[in-house]
């Protein structure tokens, strides 16, 4: 079942108002508690799609066992696409839709992981940082590329990490998830140590570079996606 969204009234429709709601925010995270542990529980990967021509984004969370990693749940929410494409304010691009998402899931998310960043951020709140927020669940993101950030080569082999450096400061890490693959980029959300996401990470990446919980979410929400613009083409 696949849940239509609505823009929230209030919401930012520009960059200085989006930047405000980023700096309140961001006083409210919470970066000194471990986390859940890895194979503990349940952990929740959330992804969007866009289609900007017709102004649609899906959004699906697919609730993963940790222990496991079988699929426990999954939800989808389609709507608006709610802001323009600006780099660094995405989350106002993809809140309202994964939001949704999250809400209609049957059963509670646990650990969230987002296709994203959290502290490795310009303004240090991601969209894993900003949904962790809201929502108050642990959140970490898991990024494909290093955004404006640097790290020292890694070792080939798999669990091989560097720190994502914004100067002298460290915003995330970098983590090989298989032997020899590039590495994905691994930044703390919400309520979870660097450490502890790390190890999510390389637990739900035993086969692939990008962890299962992303790489279902990536193929639901594109489903989503094309179920509602067929539709809408249809109509």
């Amino acid at each position: 079942m696949t849940t239509t969204v609505r823009i929230p009234e209030g919401w930012p429709t520009t960059e200085e108002q989006a930047h405000a709601v980023q700096d309140e925010l961001r006083r409210r995270l919470v970066l000194d508690e471990p986390g859940p542990s890895p194979a503990a529980g349940r952990v929740t990967g959330v992804d969007v799609a866009y289609d900007d021509e017709r102004d649609v984004v899906a959004a699906a969370a697919v609730v993963l066992d940790a222990a496991t990693l079988d699929v426990v749940a999954e939800a989808t929410a389609v709507g608006r696409i709610s802001f323009p494409y600006v780099p660094g304010l995405l989350a106002f691009r993809e809140l309202p839709t994964v939001l949704a998402a999250l809400d209609a899931l049957p059963v509670p998310p646990g650990l969230v992981v987002c296709d994203g960043y959290g502290l490795a951020h310009p303004r240090r709140f991601g969209l894993a940082s900003h949904l962790g927020v809201l929502t108050g669940l642990p959140t970490i993101g898991v990024a494909k590329n290093p955004f404006t950030f640097t790290h020292a080569d890694l070792a080939p082999a798999r669990g091989s990490s560097a720190p994502l450096l914004a100067g002298d400061e460290e915003v995330g890490r970098a983590l090989r998830t298989q032997q020899g693959v590039k590495p994905v980029y691994v930044s703390v959300g919400h309520r979870v140590l660097l450490d502890t996401a790390c190890a999510h990470v390389l637990r739900l990446s035993p086969r692939y570079r990008l962890p299962e919980t992303t790489r279902l979410a990536d193929s639901l929400c594109r489903r989503a996606l094309r179920e509602a613009t067929a539709g809408a083409a249809d109509a």
